[in-house]
């Protein structure tokens, strides 16, 4: 099962589904998805695939919270 955790007003919430993840929240603390056992399908390759673009994005929405409260 996928475990990704992240601070959002202060408090650590944890989801399982990427999809779960909201828009806006502080910091990263933990991301780690699960990759399923080999040999793996096509599909599989592609989700694993998925995941550093994921990361990245979620480093993104952190500094653009970042940038958006530093005068604050």
């Amino acid at each position: 099962m996928h475990r990704f955790v992240i601070m959002r007003n202060g408090e650590l919430e944890t989801y399982t589904q990427w999809e779960d993840i909201p828009q806006v929240f502080e910091h990263v603390i933990e991301f780690a998805p699960t990759m399923p056992e080999p040999p793996h399908t096509e599909q599989q390759h592609q989700e694993m695939g998925q995941w550093n673009t994921r990361l990245q994005e979620l480093v993104k929405r952190e500094r653009d919270y970042a940038s958006s409260n530093k005068n604050r």
